[in-house]
């Protein structure tokens, strides 16, 4: 399980991720709409918790933005607002819960396996590029009759490639979004990852490649 949380309060932020860490959920956070929305639209999520009040654009135009872009991913929308009124515009701009600050972690994660649940029932969690499919539940990486596993670290590297064939994917947003804002990787941690990548598309025999940009990063190329 991968989730978005966007949430401007640091301490709040931590400890939904340790929330979803201890149901081996893993979560990304953005402290601004604007990272919101980018997140949202270039990864794939199997749920977004969203705040309100948030720094560049708030909870409301995120969800309205991710919405106008065709992401169908759930959105729990968090608030210190208790007002019906607010509910309903958060409902109404393509929020699929609401809750209100602060909050009950039980009840929190209740609503996020539900939210989650529902979803899996509607879409596919296959990736493919070209002749490799990429299954996100198993993280099983497949060409023809050859299948490998991936790492955690090789699949979300893998999966944002795929789901961004043809463009190139920035060594810095791999950094950012694979080890996560605050880290302290370099790009030598990416460049070893993408050689186990290539690797395995080796053993795979596939048609689809890893092609290095120089100084930019990486994008995947189908040679049929």
């Amino acid at each position: 399980m991968h989730i978005l949380i966007v949430e401007d309060e640091p301490r709040l932020a931590e400890t939904l991720r340790e929330l979803m860490l201890e149901q081996r959920y893993q979560a990304d956070i953005v402290y601004d709409g604007a990272d919101g929305i980018d997140y949202g639209i270039t990864n794939q999520y199997d749920l977004i918790i969203l705040d309100v009040m948030l720094p560049k654009i708030d909870g409301f135009q995120v969800a309205r933005q991710l919405r106008l872009s065709h992401i169908s991913t759930p959105i729990l929308m968090l608030t210190a607002r208790d007002e019906v009124s607010s509910k309903i515009s958060g409902l109404d701009c393509g929020a699929d819960d609401y809750m209100t600050k602060p909050f009950d972690s039980g009840e929190l994660m209740a609503r996020v396996r539900a939210l989650t649940r529902r979803r899996g029932e509607v879409l596919s969690n296959i990736v493919s590029v070209g002749d490799l499919s990429l299954d996100c539940t198993s993280r099983t990486l497949t060409c023809g009759n050859r299948a490998v596993q991936l790492g955690f670290k090789e699949f979300d590297i893998m999966r944002l490639l795929m789901l961004s064939a043809p463009s190139v994917v920035t060594k810095e947003s791999l950094i950012t979004k694979v080890w996560g804002v605050e880290s302290d990787a370099e790009d030598n941690n990416v460049e070893v990852y993408i050689s186990f990548l290539r690797k395995k598309l080796t053993y795979l025999d596939s048609h689809v490649y890893v092609s290095t940009i120089r100084k930019v990063g990486y994008s995947l190329v189908h040679t049929q």
